[in-house]
C-alpha cells in the first residue's frame, strides 16, 4: 500500500488507518474481539500500518484491547499508534477535560493500557473553550520532553483553533481528524460540514482543507464510509439525493469492479491535500475492500459524478 508522510514528522503511514471506535460499547453494544482481530491482522497482511484509537472508546476498553493484543502477537512495533484524549470518565459523568493535570494522568493510563512506553501519535479529540491553550501546550510539551509522546495531533478542529494551539506547544500540530465522506464533502467547496442526516451545518471550518495543505498538517477522514448509507444499508426513507449517490457509488463500482468501499476512499484519496482515512470495522473483508482503494484512481469526471451526486446537485 502506498504510505505518505504523516504531517511534518519523520512517520511514513499508510494512507488507510485502522480506526478502533467500533469497540465502543455504548455506541455499538458489545463487540466480539476475534472477528475484530481478524479484522486488524487482514489490515497488517494488506499494508496498513497505522491504528487510530482514544481512551473514550469504551471507557478504555478499546486501548486495553489493543494493548493486549499487540503485546501477545509482538506487532507493537509494526505500527504506528495513536490514541486521543479529551472526555473525563472517572466518575459516574462524562465531560471534556483538558486541564495539564488530567492530560498528564490521563496519558499515563493510556500509555499503561496500551502497554507501550510512547504513543507515536497524541490528539486533542475536540476543543475544550474551558481551558487555557497554554495549560494544554505545557502538558504536551512536558509529555514530549519525558519521551512519552513522539507528535502531537487533534480532532474536529477548525483552523482557528489549530492556530491557537499551536502558538502553545513546542513542536508543529501535525495531524486534523474530520469528518469527511461523499455524503459529507462539503468541506471540499465551502468550509461547512453537514451531519449524518443532512438536517443542518453542525461545524464550520472555512479554509481547513487549504489551511492544511499550506501548514502541512495531514486530515484523517472519519466516517468515509458515511454509517453505510452509500453501501447498502439506506434508512426507510432516504433523502432522494442519498438514493442518487449509492446508485453513482454502485455504477462506479461495477465499471471498476471493485467494491463499494474502495469507490467511497479513492473519492476521499482522489484530492491533492494529504489526507488519510481511517476505516474501522469488525470484518476482515471490509478492510480489504477498502484497501482496493490504494491503487485504485478515479478520473475527474467520476469524481465530479459523486462529488454533486453527494451535495444532492445535478450536473449543468
Amino acid at each position: 500500500m502506498q504510505k505518505r508522510q504523516l504531517g511534518k514528522t519523520d512517520l511514513l503511514v499508510s494512507r488507510i488507518c485502522f480506526g478502533c471506535w467500533q469497540l465502543s460499547p455504548r455506541f455499538w453494544s458489545d463487540i466480539p474481539l476475534d472477528p475484530w482481530k481478524q479484522a486488524l491482522h487482514k489490515a497488517l497482511d494488506v499494508g496498513v500500518n497505522f491504528i487510530d484509537t482514544a481512551d473514550a472508546y469504551g471507557e478504555g476498553y478499546a486501548e486495553s484491547s489493543l494493548g493486549d493484543f499487540l503485546a501477545k502477537e509482538n506487532l507493537r512495533d509494526r505500527f504506528v499508534i495513536a490514541t486521543k484524549f479529551y472526555w473525563n470518565f472517572e466518575g459516574d459523568a462524562r465531560f471534556p477535560d483538558t486541564r495539564y493535570a488530567y492530560i498528564l494522568r490521563e496519558c499515563e493510563a493510556s500509555l499503561k493500557r496500551l502497554k507501550t512506553d510512547r504513543i507515536d501519535l497524541y490528539q486533542i479529540h475536540a476543543f475544550d473553550p474551558l481551558t487555557r491553550p497554554d495549560e494544554v501546550g505545557a502538558a504536551l510539551n512536558r509529555l514530549k520532553q519525558e519521551g512519552k509522546v513522539r507528535w502531537f495531533g487533534v480532532s474536529n478542529h477548525t483552523a482557528a483553533q489549530i492556530r491557537l494551539l499551536q502558538t502553545c506547544v513546542a513542536q508543529p500540530i501535525v495531524t486534523n481528524q474530520v469528518q469527511l465522506s461523499v455524503v459529507h464533502s462539503r468541506l471540499f467547496n465551502d468550509g461547512i460540514m453537514f451531519n449524518r442526516d443532512e438536517i443542518g451545518p453542525i461545524t464550520r471550518s472555512e479554509g481547513l482543507v487549504e489551511f492544511s495543505r499550506m501548514e502541512n498538517i495531514t486530515l484523517q477522514a472519519w466516517g468515509p464510509l458515511a454509517a453505510g448509507l452509500v453501501t447498502g444499508r439506506l434508512p426507510d426513507q432516504p433523502p432522494p439525493h442519498l438514493a442518487t449517490t449509492a446508485g453513482v457509488v454502485a455504477d462506479i463500482a461495477k465499471e471498476k469492479g471493485v467494491s463499494k468501499e474502495a469507490i467511497l476512499v479513492a473519492w476521499i484519496l482522489r484530492h491533492p491535500a494529504n489526507i488519510q482515512v481511517i476505516i474501522g470495522t469488525t470484518k476482515p473483508e471490509r478492510i480489504a475492500g477498502s484497501c482496493e482503494a490504494g491503487d485504485l484512481e478515479l478520473t475527474r469526471e467520476e469524481w465530479y459524478r459523486l462529488f454533486t451526486a453527494g451535495r444532492g446537485e445535478r450536473v449543468p
